[in-house]
């Protein structure tokens, strides 16, 4: 059925638009650089002063950074599925992260209804682009519970990660040969290369899905030295380690009371209470080590294109699929060995509040740096609101192939963006009906339109606003003083989970209360 509605569609779409003379043109290739659990701030052309990142750097000064771009999940399968479908999470209920986590007795809510897999049905940008002629391979991280065959890729090396020293998982004893001393992140690049090397001579998609940053948190050893060095010769930064973060949906909680949590770091209390540890310095010279080894990837790729020929043939996206995960993967205290607290809380996301897997700014906004030869003025920032669900139409507008909007329809170009033209992308959405890995929040949603965004959370129904523009770490709730903008948006939010029926949580009772 589904090879049905795609040849439909997409022949429709051929149909008085392009010729088969245009198709044997050679079309632009694409290398979609996507990092795991990286932080807006956690590279050096977006304000990191530790963390060295070169390759990132001068891809954002040959081409274009965005300062306002967006994750469609504070976690990863979400995000994923919405770059290949072009859709919200809500519309295509892939809400979670594959598994996902289980429930807990003490939570109030039961989680939404959800799918555990991508819709057989989606026509992803893969089989899109495949459509087209292009050669197509999946690396890294794909996390859609599926084989990236099914969905469109010619070739796939894919997989969990328990270690970033070989050997790495048993999935890639066969896929990804290595030896030991072998680090993930290079060969993994490797196999990238090969890809790009034997499809020279065709247009190809590249989707690099960097396991990195991710935990578990291991830098590579000559990379962890250097910065183990050049900690030892910083002055202290100032301010405290970690905060403790409550839950915004409960009764607000006392400076004093907040301090003694802080002094009783136990999981107990810390549960009771709903609060989290949440790190304010970036110092982690194992997770600094993964870092730089997956610049040197992209400096990597991008040299093998200088080598072949194909740089100014070749569209580059660098971006990530959350946030930083400056806020522990479940609970952990701070009463720890700088070792075990570096294996266990990667970086900081400051100026931004918050963290991977909260719907506030340090779990959504993220990194995005995109060369366009010969479309993209170097070393140029755009200040457009984007979101992981516009690649799709983006991508096929900066192609110059027809677009799917019945496919991609939470997504919009911003290819005028791209340009240096104005491009307002209106309303963007985000909706979570579970309890995260990475604190005690309340499952909710948030929306935001122009410098606001509103905070809705599922258990009590408390909402937060805040004016980006004049408050980007989200310190100052307008909630109480702007009624007008919270009405409008609440309704916003309201009438889009309604239009994409999304899925809500069920509030436990004595008949639904048994353990999942």
């Amino acid at each position: 059925m589904k090879t049905i509605i795609v040849t439909s569609i997409l022949l429709a779409s051929f149909l008085g638009t392009v010729t088969l003379g245009e198709e044997n043109n050679r079309k632009l290739n694409i290398v979609f650089f996507l990092v795991d659990d990286l932080g807006w701030s956690d590279v050096g052309c977006y304000g990191s002063t530790f963390h060295e990142t070169p390759n990132i750097d001068r891809l954002a000064k040959e081409g274009m950074r965005f300062d306002n771009a967006y994750a469609t999940c504070h976690v990863c399968s979400p995000s994923r599925a919405s770059i290949l479908t072009g859709k919200y999470p809500a519309r295509t209920n892939l809400t979670e992260w594959l598994n996902g986590r289980p429930e807990r007795n003490f939570e109030k809510l039961h989680s939404a209804k959800k799918l555990m897999s991508l819709p057989d049905e989606e026509i992803t940008l893969t089989e899109t682009l495949k459509r087209h002629g292009y050669a197509t391979a999946d690396f890294g991280k794909a996390h859609l519970r599926k084989d990236p065959k099914s969905y469109g890729f010619d070739e796939a090396i894919t997989g969990w990660v328990r270690s970033y020293y070989y050997p790495f998982s048993p999935q890639y004893e066969k896929t990804l040969p290595a030896k030991k001393g072998d680090y993930y992140t290079d060969k993994l690049t490797d196999a990238a290369l090969n890809f790009i090397e034997r499809n020279k001579d065709r247009p190809f998609f590249v989707h690099l899905e960097h396991f990195a940053v991710h935990d578990p948190i291991q830098g590579r050893k000559d990379l962890v030295e250097k910065y183990q060095n050049k900690l030892l010769k910083m002055p202290r930064q100032k301010g405290p380690e970690y905060i403790l973060e409550p839950n915004p949906d409960d009764p607000a909680i006392s400076k004093d009371e907040l301090k003694t949590l802080e002094e009783n770091d136990s999981l107990e209390i810390h549960q009771d209470k709903r609060v989290w540890w949440v790190k304010q310095k970036q110092d982690n010279v194992e997770f600094a080590g993964m870092l730089e080894a997956t610049d040197e990837s992209l400096g990597r790729i991008r040299a093998k294109l200088d080598e072949l020929g194909l740089a100014e043939n070749t569209i580059v996206i660098f971006t990530a699929d959350n946030g930083g995960m400056s806020a522990s993967n479940q609970y952990r205290g701070i009463n720890h060995s700088r070792k075990q607290l570096n294996s266990r809380f990667a970086s900081s996301n400051l100026p931004l509040r918050g963290a991977k897997g909260w719907n506030y700014e340090g779990g959504i906004r993220v990194p995005l740096v995109v060369h366009w030869p010969g479309q993209t003025k170097a070393n140029t920032i755009s200040h457009a609101v984007v979101t992981g669900t516009d690649y799709y139409p983006t991508l096929l507008k900066m192609l110059g192939l027809p677009l799917l909007p019945n496919q991609h329809m939470d997504g919009k170009s911003f290819v005028p963006a791209l340009k240096g033209k104005a491009h307002d992308r209106g309303a963007i959405y985000w909706h979570f009906p579970h309890y995260s890995n990475h604190g005690y929040q309340s499952p909710g949603g948030a929306i935001r339109l122009g410098n606001y965004k509103l905070l809705e959370y599922f258990e009590n129904g408390t909402v937060q606003l805040f004016d980006l523009q004049n408050d980007l770490g989200e310190q100052k709730d307008l909630s109480k003083s702007k009624p007008e903008i919270i009405n409008k948006l609440v309704k916003m939010l309201h009438d889009w989970r309604k239009e994409v029926d999304a899925k809500m949580p069920r509030v436990k009772t004595a008949a639904n209360s048994l353990r999942n």
